[in-house]
């Protein structure tokens, strides 16, 4: 039988339950689909690394028994174990009361994701945007004013971290209220694409990355359309920004469509080839989309209406109720005041900072429009 090797166990502050987790992830062979056979026939990771052979043989191919018994390379769980000391990394399982309830729902839920950031934006709505890796301009500053937009309003973005689409729908998550995660195609040891290092570190310091390969794991190119599932898992809805009739971008949308998620795509010209793969999803049923606020709309939530209201924040608070009526026309002081129920020095000192923000633009005689 396997057990977690002697020369792993020290006196780290981590849970024994967290290492057998650990140590079953490491076990060379062993897909997702057969790990959740054997957690269903045996209870816990615990278990399974203490099961005799025979009954091991009872539910897994031999091949994969085998390397249970062998157990799982004592320097890779060491450095994991090492990963986990630092108070920015976690791991969640399918045994945590926290694991991701939408996910929980999907066909295939990954056992274990790592995380690196802010565990807790993985239980908050989300809303999944991808697109091609070679976006145009256009297709960038869409991606990343839907994601701010809808950043704000409450939906944390959950993106792939892949070139074009993705990195600017994260920078958008990021600016916004909300902020973004990255499900990410490897370890969370490495950085892919090496280009996007800044990008990552501020994701880990300001949203999270999220990976369900162990630490080590390259960037293999079956790697990203199976992590898809999961950015599509995780969300309520997906937006496809741009996207060629190959893209992997639509495997994103096949899976939320899968998975019982709404999908979102902006139109294009009838002339690139980077619309083709949007107008496929709109002929099949996606909703064609604008502007973010035709995928607020569509989940019950007006522009400037969040989705939550942070707890224990007054200031947050009163400044989501005053977006909630400030719309795109023209309004004075006096008439949001009555709309918000708030005072005149509240409204007044509030809209000076919107209008530093670049939210709403200030209008001769004391009038406010709201720009985005």
């Amino acid at each position: 039988m396997s057990s977690i090797p002697d020369q792993v166990i020290s006196q780290r502050n981590i849970e024994p339950d967290i290492e057998s987790w650990l140590a079953l992830d490491l076990i060379n062979g062993l897909g997702d689909e057969s790990m959740r056979c054997l957690l269903a026939a045996f209870g816990s990771p615990a278990a399974i690394l203490s099961a005799s052979m025979t009954s091991l043989e009872r539910v897994v191919k031999r091949k994969v028994v085998d390397n249970i018994i062998r157990g799982a390379d004592p320097q890779k769980l060491n450095a994991s174990l090492k990963w986990l000391e630092d108070p920015q990394n976690s791991v969640i399982t399918l045994a945590d009361s926290d694991y991701p309830a939408l996910l929980l729902n999907i066909p295939d839920p990954p056992p274990l994701l790592y995380i690196k950031g802010k565990r807790g934006l993985l239980n908050t709505p989300m809303l999944a945007i991808v697109g091609s890796r070679n976006a145009t301009p256009q297709g960038l500053s869409n991606a990343e004013a839907f994601a701010e937009a809808a950043s704000d309003a409450g939906f944390c973005i959950a993106s792939g971290m892949a070139l074009g689409v993705d990195a600017a729908a994260h920078r958008g998550g990021l600016r916004g209220r909300a902020s973004s995660i990255a499900v990410v195609g490897t370890g969370l040891d490495l950085v892919y694409p090496a280009s996007h290092r800044k990008l990552a570190h501020e994701l880990a310091e300001k949203g999270a990355l999220v990976s369900e390969f162990p630490l080590g794991t390259p960037p293999i190119g079956s790697n990203f359309p199976r992590r898809n599932r999961i950015i599509s898992g995780l969300s309520r809805g997906c937006l496809v920004v741009e996207a060629a009739l190959q893209s992997g971008s639509l495997i994103t949308a096949r899976q939320a469509l899968e998975q019982g998620r709404e999908v979102f795509a902006i139109p294009g010209s009838i002339h690139s080839p980077l619309s083709r793969g949007c107008h496929a999803l709109i002929k099949q049923g996606a909703k064609l989309v604008e502007s973010a606020g035709d995928i607020l709309e569509e989940f019950g939530c007006p522009p400037g209406v969040p989705v939550l209201i942070p707890e224990g924040d007054e200031a947050a608070r009163e400044e989501f109720l005053l977006l909630k009526h400030l719309s795109h026309d023209i309004v004075d002081v006096d008439t949001l005041c009555l709309r918000s129920g708030l005072t005149v020095e509240t409204v007044s000192a509030m809209l000076l900072t919107l209008e530093l923000d670049g939210i709403i633009a200030s209008l001769p005689g004391g009038r406010y429009q709201r720009l985005r």
